[in-house]
């Protein structure tokens, strides 16, 4: 099967947990899919629409740092504020040299990356990133005792070990925006491969690695 690789790279990430917003902030080892569609929505410079849009991506990095970051808060209502700021130390946790592999069945998805939109970004406003190859590859099918590893895919039906977090797959382009899809995710680091049987995935014989095909259907909303 024919599909587009669009390779990412950067010298720093950081993905935020959910649902932590203040004190010590860690990282995912692996990026939401929620992110990977947001860094298409940059790229095309619009809300991105999928229908039975098949996407798979790999994440890898060199090592884990924490790092202080200054950060500014204000008080207010969730609607308006006092602007009056407040300066804060806090203890951010950072992915050094990461590297993003993003598959697609879709030639549009691919062309967007050619000549991107906005920034493309893992993670943070600072997490700049850089494209640095758009490819085309064949992929097969593998299903038999295969290792998973640098993705996240769901819990159910799959099961699959690894670390267990709610995650949204897609946001709408309303303001606020709301969550999509949110589900629970086994997030499987590129550090701790897991062997399963009972996952169809998809093999890059340049990385030897197995892709899980995320199956995405948002209309615009």
């Amino acid at each position: 099967m024919k599909f587009y690789k669009i390779d990412i790279s950067g010298w720093t990430a950081s993905f935020r947990y959910p649902n932590l917003i203040s004190g010590y902030q860690p990282t995912l080892e692996v990026p939401p899919l929620s992110t990977v569609l947001g860094l298409i929505n940059a790229a095309a410079g619009k809300f991105v629409s999928y229908k039975n849009d098949k996407i798979g991506y790999y994440f890898e990095f060199d090592a884990i740092g924490t790092d202080l970051e200054t950060i500014y808060q204000m008080d207010g209502n969730g609607k308006t504020t006092n602007n009056i700021a407040k300066s804060n130390v806090i203890r951010r946790q950072f992915l050094f040299n990461p590297r993003l592999i993003i598959y697609t069945s879709n030639p549009q998805i691919a062309d967007y990356f050619k000549s991107p939109v906005y920034p493309i970004l893992l993670g943070r406003m600072n997490d700049l990133a850089t494209i640095d190859n758009i490819s085309e590859l064949e992929m097969q099918s593998v299903d038999e005792d295969i290792e998973i590893k640098g993705q996240i895919v769901p819990t159910f039906p799959y099961q699959l070990a690894g670390q267990i977090q709610a995650l949204p797959e897609y946001f709408t382009n309303t303001f606020p925006r709301k969550n999509l899809g949110t589900k629970p995710f086994s997030i499987v680091s590129h550090r701790n491969g897991v062997k399963t049987s009972s996952i169809k995935a998809l093999h890059d014989n340049d990385l030897n690695v197995n892709i899980f095909m995320h199956a995405i259907n948002y209309e615009h909303e």
